[in-house]
C-alpha cells in the first residue's frame, strides 16, 4: 500500500521554486497539486527500479538521496509550472499596485474637485469652524434655558422680535458674542482691493450729478431717531395720473386710479426676500409663506425653489433695466402675482418731468404694453425722488463717502414694507452662515460684489439694517434674519 502521509515534505525537492514570499508552500494551489502527483509517480517509478532505495524510507527521503540534476530530469514539466507560478503571482501583485495607485489618484482628484466647489460657494474651512462654534453655542444656550427653567431660545420666532439672547442670564452675553455676523461699524476697508478700486472709479465719475450738502457724514442717532429720520424725511409714493407728464393723453387709462396703500397693507408681519445665493438650501419656504405679505426681487423665481424661498408673492420690485431688456417680461407668469413696482434711477434729486426726459432706462413703452396685455394688473412707477432721499440718509449716517449712486432694489424693498407692515423680516440681506459669493440662488453666477457692493452702495445700507435690527445675532447668523419695526408702529417726538 502507498502512503501519501510525505507528500507534505515536497518542498525539499523543489522548495525554492514554490515557496511564497512569506515562507511557506502555498499547498492549496493547483499547480502544487500537479506538482504532489508528479512526485507520487516519481516515487512509485523509483521503486519499480530499485527497491532496495525506498526500504525504509518515505517518498520524501527517496527523492532526496536521488542527484537534484536526476530528480529534476523525472519532472521537467514541474519547473515550467513553478517557471510559470512564480511569473504569475509577480505579474499580478504588480497590476494590485497599479489598480491601487489609479484608485488612490482618482480619490484625490475627486477630493480636489469637491473642495474646489465648495471654495467657489464661499469660505468653506470658515464654514467649517463657525458650524462647531454654532453647535457648541447652542449647547450652551438649551442647558442656560433649562437651569432657569424658561423655554430653549428658539431661532425660528418670529412673533417676538425684540428678544434678547441675555434675558435667560448673564452668561449669554457672552455666547452671543460667538456668532460671526454682519459688523454695523464695516468700512470700504472691509473691501477685497478690486471692489475699492470699483468705489473709487464711482466716487469719481458721479454719474448721477450728486451734490449731497446734508449733514455728515458720521452724524449719530439712536436707532429709534434715525428710524423716525427715516419716516419723516423718505416719502414712499406712487406717480398718480396727476403729475406731469402722466397727465397727458398719451398716458390716459395707464396708470393704477387706486393708491397703493388701498390694494397694500396695512399687514401685520411682513417677509422681505433677497436674491442672494445663500438662500439655497436653507429651507426657510414655510417660514415665509406664514408671513401676512412677502416681497420679491426682479425675476426671483419660486417655482422648484419653494423649500428655500417659499411660494407666496405678494409684491414684486423690478428695476428698469429688466422692464426695458427681459424678452420674457411681456408674457412670463412670474410678473403677472401680486403687485408690481418698477424703479428707474434719476439724476441727483430731479423732478419727475425731468427724469421724464431722461430715464436711466427708457420703460415707459413696455410698460404701456404690459398695460394693455394685463390691465387688471396693479402695476406701479416709483417716484425718482424717493431713492436719493434714502440715499441722503445713509450718507448722512455713514463715516465716510458713499457710492454716489441710488441704493439697491433691496433697500428700496425694505423702505417701501416698512411703510406699509408692522413689521418687516429681511432674510439674507445680512448674510448668515451660508455666506457665498454665489449672487443669486437660482443661478451660477460668482461676484462678491453681489454681498460687498460695488455699484450700489451696498455695504453702508446693512449696516444701517443691521444697526435697527430688532432680532438677535443668533437669527442672523442661522436664518440670515434681521428684523425692522414698521413707520407706524415707533413713536417719534414733537
Amino acid at each position: 500500500m502507498v502512503s501519501l502521509r510525505p507528500l507534505a515534505s515536497v518542498d525539499s525537492v523543489e522548495g525554492r521554486g514554490e515557496r511564497s514570499r512569506g515562507g511557506k508552500v502555498d499547498q492549496g494551489s493547483p499547480e502544487l497539486m500537479t506538482f504532489d502527483l508528479k512526485v507520487l509517480e516519481i516515487w512509485i517509478e523509483a521503486e519499480a527500479l530499485s527497491p532496495h532505495l525506498l526500504s525504509n524510507s518515505g517518498p520524501s527521503q527517496a527523492v532526496s538521496s536521488l542527484d537534484y540534476g536526476k530528480a529534476c530530469a523525472y519532472f521537467p514539466a514541474q519547473n515550467s509550472v513553478v517557471s510559470l507560478n512564480t511569473s504569475f503571482i509577480m505579474t499580478r501583485t504588480s497590476l494590485k499596485k497599479k489598480v491601487f495607485s489609479c484608485c488612490v489618484l482618482i480619490f484625490l482628484l475627486f477630493a480636489i474637485i469637491c473642495v474646489w466647489k465648495e471654495k467657489k460657494k464661499g469660505n468653506y474651512y470658515e464654514f467649517l469652524k463657525l458650524q462647531n462654534k454654532e453647535y457648541q453655542v447652542l449647547q450652551g444656550l438649551e442647558k442656560l434655558a433649562v437651569s432657569s427653567s424658561s423655554q430653549p431660545v428658539s431661532s425660528s420666532s418670529t412673533h417676538n422680535p425684540q428678544r434678547n439672547i441675555q434675558a435667560l442670564g448673564g452668561p449669554k452675553a457672552k455666547l452671543k458674542a460667538t456668532f460671526q455676523v454682519w459688523d454695523k461699524d464695516s468700512s470700504s476697508k472691509n473691501l477685497a482691493p478690486r471692489l475699492q478700486t470699483i468705489r473709487k472709479n464711482y466716487l469719481n465719475m458721479n454719474k448721477y450729478k450728486v451734490t449731497y450738502k446734508g449733514p455728515g457724514p458720521g452724524v449719530k442717532f439712536s436707532a429709534e431717531a434715525l428710524l423716525c429720520h427715516l419716516r419723516d424725511h423718505v416719502n414712499i409714493s406712487m406717480i398718480e395720473a396727476t403729475d406731469f407728464p402722466f397727465n397727458t393723453s398719451d398716458w390716459e387709462g395707464y396708470l393704477p386710479q387706486e393708491d397703493i396703500r388701498t390694494k397694500a397693507g396695512p399687514w401685520g408681519r411682513c417677509a422681505v426676500v433677497s436674491s442672494a445665493g445663500s438662500l439655497k438650501s436653507s429651507r426657510l419656504g414655510r417660514e415665509i409663506d406664514d408671513h401676512d405679505a412677502v416681497l420679491r426681487f426682479n425675476g426671483a423665481p419660486t417655482v422648484k425653489f419653494q423649500q428655500d424661498v417659499g411660494t407666496k408673492t405678494t409684491i414684486r420690485l423690478v428695476n428698469s433695466q429688466l422692464v426695458t431688456t427681459e424678452a420674457g417680461f411681456l408674457k412670463d407668469s412670474l410678473y403677472n402675482e401680486g403687485i408690481l413696482i418698477v424703479w428707474d434711477p434719476s439724476v441727483y434729486h430731479s423732478d419727475i418731468p425731468k427724469w421724464y426726459r431722461n430715464p436711466d432706462y427708457s420703460f415707459f413703452n413696455n410698460f404701456k404694453s404690459y398695460r394693455k396685455l394685463h390691465p387688471d394688473q396693479p402695476f406701479y412707477i416709483l417716484k425718482p425722488q424717493m431713492p436719493w432721499e434714502l440715499w441722503d440718509i445713509i450718507q448722512e449716517i455713514s463715516s465716510e463717502l458713499i457710492q454716489p449712486n441710488p441704493p439697491s432694489s433691496g433697500m428700496l424693498g425694505i423702505a417701501i414694507m416698512m411703510s406699509l407692515c408692522d413689521q418687516v423680516d429681511i432674510y439674507e440681506f445680512l448674510p448668515s452662515k451660508r455666506k457665498t459669493d454665489v449672487c443669486y440662488y437660482y443661478q451660477r453666477y460668482f461676484d462678491s460684489a453681489c454681498t460687498m457692493g460695488a455699484y450700489h452702495p451696498l455695504l453702508f445700507e446693512k449696516n444701517m439694517v443691521k444697526y435697527l435690527n430688532l432680532g438677535t445675532d443668533e437669527d442672523i447668523y442661522l436664518l440670515g434674519k434681521a428684523t425692522l419695526p414698521g413707520f407706524r408702529t415707533i413713536r417719534c417726538g414733537a
